[in-house]
């Protein structure tokens, strides 16, 4: 599905009766080229009949953190205490907000909750979210609050020196006014949580989802504690390896040793664990059995939001019934291609693509 469709089955999804006229009005576009568009909707399934009757699909809900990503590298070796030449770029992020942005470049209906501030970094990331196909209706936006920033310092090959994050915004998404995106938890199809939730709203939320599969990304060592009280109701973990020690209280400084922490997280009732362990590749464990995928086979621009595309790609492939092995297979295909890009989410991302790199 291409960046255009996304944005046109996103407004339809609004508004199944809204005319062409008016869409190409809010897109900038003719109408001509609007009906292209739904033609081709409608040749992929995505539409069925008239009317914009859309097709079926169990929509996502993606709760959690949305900020400005600012991120700032350098070809040569980093020098402490001293300026360094470079770069530096600014791209929309936050582990919720990317895995929404992703999984709606996929061709998945995603609904985003989080909250921002009614400044420029606020509205730029809502802009591009809903650009990207993402629903952001369910974002709170808070007139005496900053936007949440996570700054990046990168080395020459990458991977990230240094990191600081500014997101107190995200302690005033408490379940009292979480409570207004209650309906929309409740009808979906799966939910994608992160830790950058209070414990309270983490809470609230695993209360409100109920029975519906559960996504989580614990986000750093220290916020991962945040769901030990709730690792019982999880359907899908994705730590990284620091992630996963600082929980289990297991060593994990090899790769023989991630079976052992995978049967630990089962035993607190996580039906599915997909480790990231860095150069030694992607552990997964699940009801079906467990093994191994080396990491990613790409030039390495820049290392954040992978772990985002990854998780997108594990809950695609629940959406699509693929099985553990294959959900992994497809998610580090995601991952690949965010590594490859220097934005924080690849803007090229989508099935075709990811199948592309997976048959190169």
């Amino acid at each position: 599905m291409t960046e255009r469709e996304q944005q046109i089955l996103a407004l339809l999804r609004r508004d199944p009766l809204i005319p062409q006229q008016e869409l190409a009005d809010q897109l900038g576009i003719s109408r001509s080229a609007v009906a292209g568009h739904i033609m081709n909707l409608a040749q992929k399934g995505h539409i069925r009949g008239k009317g914009y009757i859309l097709a079926e699909q169990r929509y996502v809900a993606a709760v959690g953190g949305a900020n400005m990503d600012i991120v700032g590298s350098t070809a040569a070796a980093l020098r402490h205490g001293d300026s360094n030449p470079g770069q530096v770029r600014c791209s929309p992020g936050g582990v919720a907000r990317n895995v929404a942005e992703n999984l709606a470049r996929l061709g998945a209906d995603c609904r985003l909750v989080s909250v921002v501030g009614d400044d420029i970094h606020g509205r730029s990331l809502l802009e591009a979210t809903q650009r990207a196909g993402v629903d952001v209706r369910g974002c709170l936006t808070l007139p005496d609050a900053a936007t949440s920033t996570y700054l990046s310092i990168q080395q020459a090959d990458g991977d990230m020196a240094l990191a600081i994050n500014d997101m107190d915004i995200l302690n005033r998404l408490t379940p009292e006014r979480l409570q207004a995106q209650r309906d929309l938890v409740r009808h979906a199809g799966a939910v994608v949580a992160d830790t950058n939730l209070s414990a309270d709203a983490l809470a609230w939320l695993i209360a409100e989802s109920g029975e519906k599969p559960l996504f989580v990304d614990p986000v750093s060592a220290f916020k991962a504690e945040r769901i030990r009280p709730w690792l019982s109701r999880i359907h899908t973990l994705k730590p990284n390896r620091l992630e996963a020690a600082a929980l289990s209280g297991l060593p994990l400084e090899r790769a023989e040793h991630a079976p052992d922490a995978a049967r630990w997280f089962h035993g607190q009732g996580v039906r599915r664990v997909v480790l990231s362990m860095a150069g030694a590749g992607i552990y997964y464990s699940g009801e079906a059995g467990d093994g191994w995928l080396d990491a990613p086979d790409c030039a390495i621009v820049n290392t954040t939001g992978s772990g985002d595309a990854l998780m997108a790609g594990l809950v695609w492939g629940w959406l699509n019934e693929l099985s553990l092995a294959d959900s992994v297979r497809f998610a580090r295909g995601c991952a690949a291609l965010t590594l490859s890009c220097a934005a924080t989410n690849n803007p090229s991302l989508s099935r075709a693509a990811v199948d592309a790199y997976l048959n190169a």
